[in-house]
């Protein structure tokens, strides 16, 4: 059984929907919550490291597993190790590498956004599965505005936001969240209502919208989970990823 370590930011964000995918596809999954005072183990150790989402930015110093994180980044790209970053992943990938995060002058991402496929994503191992129109939940306010050395836009907005990108032969950053469903959003949201009030922001439209898309988004986003874990260990038995 392939085992994926997965680096959890904070009690909110978890691996949810793309957890219960791995495991479906054949994963066993160990997750570190350095937020929590655990360890950050040496991803050298699995098969696979996938980096969750987060309220911190990418470029903060001071939260003390992020240096360590970057350097362990890294190192999976120099060793090949098969690396997934989601949203803050995703940045903490690009930033780790050479490229720059920061805050989107577009304003926040809220809700269902349809991915901007790039023709590198149709011939990429990672997203050729899932490169036709879809939509995907968007939950961010920071974005990667300059990508690393050799780094391959795979999706982004019609406005130019990356919401896709290989870094590497195999690692992949999704500035999306396939692992969200409207259960996984609502303390997002609540941690943010005062401030979409003040926007006016209509919360329950995104959440509902949300919860009535959940079928078109497990068809849209299980693929992916099981094309990554055929990444991971190709060798492993799979019960079917469309």
């Amino acid at each position: 059984m392939p085992s994926v370590l997965v680096v959890q930011h904070e009690d909110e964000c978890p691996p949810a929907l793309v957890g219960d995918w791995l495991r479906e596809a054949g994963c066993s999954l160990e997750v570190a919550r350095p937020y929590a005072g655990e360890p950050l183990p040496d991803p050298a150790g699995y098969d696979a490291l996938l980096v969750l989402g987060g309220p911190q930015s990418a470029e903060d110093d001071s939260v003390p597993w992020f240096a360590p994180l970057k350097e362990r980044l890294r190192e999976a790209r120099e060793t090949g190790l098969p690396t997934l970053g989601i949203c803050l992943g995703h940045q903490l990938v690009a930033s780790a590498l050479g490229g720059r995060v920061e805050r989107n002058p577009r304003g926040q991402q809220l809700g269902l956004l349809e991915v901007g496929w790039t023709r590198e994503a149709a011939a990429d191992e990672l997203t050729a599965p899932v490169a036709s129109w879809r939509r995907g939940v968007h939950w961010n306010d920071d974005v990667v505005t300059r990508l690393p050395d050799g780094a391959a836009v795979l999706a982004e907005t019609p406005a130019g936001e990356l919401q896709a990108a290989r870094f590497g032969p195999r690692m992949w950053g999704l500035q999306l969240h396939p692992e969200v469903d409207a259960q996984t959003l609502r303390p997002w949201a609540e941690d943010e209502r005062e401030a979409h009030v003040l926007r006016g922001v209509d919360q329950e439209a995104l959440l509902s919208a949300v919860e009535a898309a959940a079928d078109e988004l497990t068809q849209a986003w299980r693929p992916l989970a099981f094309a990554w874990a055929e990444i991971v260990a190709p060798w492993a038995p799979r019960s079917g990823g469309a």
